[in-house]
């Protein structure tokens, strides 16, 4: 939940500018940018919980056109929700995601990936600085990009890893992918990279 902490803090530090701001290069507004995390957050609670199966008997949208605090009060009973789905999930169970069957701690890194990530971009778009603290972000990096390079900061490697940023001495990240199964089942190699082989 600190993740979740440390975003509802910047976002409502945020709460009284135009939400309605589009955000560089995304055609994504900041409202929209929000739902579409809170909406996450949710979808991996069910996700998690459902099992192995895709279920898509479900349309889940959180109103973007909701004031801004109603928007944070969303994100954060949403993250209650899949940290307590998380809590009670055994330790071999498995939830469907496109990138793989993802276990608890997939799920958890996931959300934590889409809060921080997509806090970035809103704080683009409401021109103002975001930055979590490194425990976080290093935390989510090595449960989701096990491949990432070490020696940068956390923050701006994953920003890297999820193709928001360039790396010195590396290639731009596009077409990127999690590595959200357990840790346990990664293969060595960045599945970005093995697909375009």
């Amino acid at each position: 939940m600190t993740a979740t902490t440390e975003c509802q803090a910047y976002l409502e530090s945020a709460a009284d500018q135009d939400w309605s701001r589009s955000i560089p290069g995304m055609g994504w507004t900041v409202a929209q940018t929000v739902a579409h995390m809170a909406d996450t957050l949710l979808w991996y609670a069910t996700d998690l919980a459902a099992g192995e199966r895709e279920l898509s008997t479900m349309d889940l949208a959180v109103r973007p056109g909701t004031p801004p605090r109603e928007l944070i009060a969303t994100l954060g009973s949403f993250a209650t929700v899949l940290a307590r789905v998380v809590s009670g999930t055994p330790p071999d169970a498995r939830g469907w995601h496109p990138y793989g069957l993802a276990d608890a701690s997939g799920f958890a890194a996931m959300a934590c990936d889409e809060l921080l990530v997509h806090t970035y971009d809103a704080s683009r778009g409401l021109e103002t600085e975001f930055v979590p603290s490194e425990e976080v972000a290093l935390a989510t990096l090595r449960r989701l990009f096990p491949w990432a390079p070490e020696g940068a900061g956390a923050w701006e490697t994953l920003l890297w890893a999820n193709g928001r940023a360039d790396l010195p001495g590396q290639e731009r990240q596009t077409g990127w992918r999690w590595h959200c199964a357990p840790l346990a089942e990664w293969d060595g190699t960045n599945p970005r990279m093995a697909e375009r082989r």
